[in-house]
């Protein structure tokens, strides 16, 4: 079938959102690889739930995938080594890897058995994956689905933050990982339909997610890609639903209660990985761009890095920095410390120089363009009245929680009010009043 009539359009689209420039100045370099790291510290939390418990002590020899911290509770999520060497600190928070030097792998790692959905699940736990975009919830949970029915799959790969290109990369650089785990994932499941989004904009990556779609096995033509505009924020859970289904998710509910399926690009080829050599995951492609950053790279990075070791990988001098978010400029969060390690959830690290004074905040001259501009249609600038006036009655009139955080209103606000912010704190003193 000719591409044009392969490739899908938005079956709806957002209201809202922003233009965001692109700066993807990382897109067409090679990833390169981080080696020798002396020291790891791998926290015992990083996803969403339970931190993981410990299952070594100080003095443990330790390889590349050795189990260190095991899954706690419902939701959580077990923590590998990702250097070889000597457990050199257990703390509260997480563990501390000397490395030999020599990366050796784990004798006790071989392929995975995958027929049943149990299976699958069961393989994303082992595996320690958890969303690679940024959310990490655990996959483990969302693959088991037991008596729902998933109708759909949609493999995010929007990635529409500024600079950040990881996700992009684990498609030009790992295509057949990310082919065969769309495929293991649709059998296993039973999921009859499979949605590939992606921004129009990242061509070369549309050409190669065409060529899963024509796929032999796809002889039904159940496997499509569909262009995505370039508009932010196109990869945020609730909007790539939206747009590949035109289904709305209510507030509270998981996808999987829609008859939907959302995983990123990179935790589908990172999940087939493993099933096929079962290394766990171990180590993350990190996106290092931003304007205090001379040679912008993806490095693949052993989790457990130091932030700051990683910077000084790739050149930056750690001493003129100012604002480094954890993430793309929009949803990332500012780190106050550099010397705190790398997390499976990482995707970019954007590095900005020292800023000077930041533009004055003056009142809200109600444009109303933080409405405009917000895809959940809420208002921001009447949530942020009734944050001064705690009022805990109008915040939940006001919808607050199905607020994605996206930054989209602070970027638009003419008069540079701190709305997202307010919206998380509008939030928290719902969440505090519940309590």
């Amino acid at each position: 079938m000719p591409e044009k009539e392969k490739i899908m359009r938005p079956v709806k689209r957002i209201k809202g959102g922003c233009f965001l420039p692109h700066l993807k100045d990382t897109a067409e370099l090679e990833t390169v690889e981080m080696t020798g790291v002396e020291t790891v510290f791998i926290p015992f939390s990083q996803h969403i739930g339970a931190p993981a418990k410990p299952v070594v002590k100080k003095g443990d020899e330790v390889k590349v995938g050795t189990l260190i911290g095991e899954a706690v509770g419902a939701v959580s999520a077990p923590i590998h080594a990702s250097v070889s060497g000597t457990v050199s600190k257990v703390t509260d928070t997480g563990i501390e890897i000397k490395s030999d030097g020599k990366m050796a792998p784990d004798e006790a790692l071989a392929p995975i058995e995958v027929k049943e959905p149990a299976d699958l699940a069961k393989a994303a736990r082992q595996c320690g994956l958890v969303g690679l975009g940024g959310a990490g919830f655990p996959t483990g949970i969302k693959l088991d689905v037991k008596k729902k029915s998933i109708k759909t799959l949609i493999v995010n790969g929007a990635e529409c933050e500024p600079y950040i290109t990881s996700d992009y990369r684990e498609c030009m650089d790992n295509y057949e990982d990310v082919i065969e785990g769309i495929y293991l994932i649709k059998k296993v499941l039973g999921i009859k339909r499979v949605v590939i989004c992606i921004e129009s904009n990242k061509k070369k990556a549309i050409k190669k997610l065409f060529e899963i779609a024509a796929d032999k096995r796809d002889t039904k033509n159940r496997v499509r890609v569909m262009k995505l505009p370039q508009k932010y924020p196109q990869g945020a859970e609730k909007v790539i639903i939206y747009s590949a289904t035109g289904r709305k998710l209510p507030l509270g509910k998981l996808p999987s209660d829609i008859g939907c399926m959302v995983m990123n690009i990179t935790s589908i080829g990172t999940l087939y990985r493993f099933i096929k050599t079962g290394m766990p995951l171990v180590s993350k492609r990190v996106t290092v761009d931003g304007t205090a950053v001379p040679e912008p790279k993806n490095v693949i990075v052993p989790i457990g890095t130091p932030i700051k070791a990683l910077l000084e990988f790739v050149g930056v001098d750690t001493e003129q920095i100012g604002k480094v978010p954890m993430g793309g400029p929009m949803m990332g969060i500012a780190l106050d410390d550099i010397n705190k390690s790398v997390e499976k959830r990482n995707n970019g690290i954007t590095v900005m120089k020292s800023q000077i004074k930041s533009e004055t905040v003056t009142p809200c001259i109600r444009c109303g363009r933080c409405a405009s501009a917000c895809p959940m249609q809420l208002y921001p600038a009447m949530v942020e009245t009734a944050v001064k006036l705690n009022n805990t009655e109008k915040i939940k009139e006001l919808n607050v929680n199905y607020c994605m955080e996206c930054g989209c209103c602070s970027y638009v606000c003419p008069a540079r009010r701190p709305l997202t912010q307010t919206m998380r704190v509008a939030k928290s003193a719902l969440k505090g009043e519940k309590k």
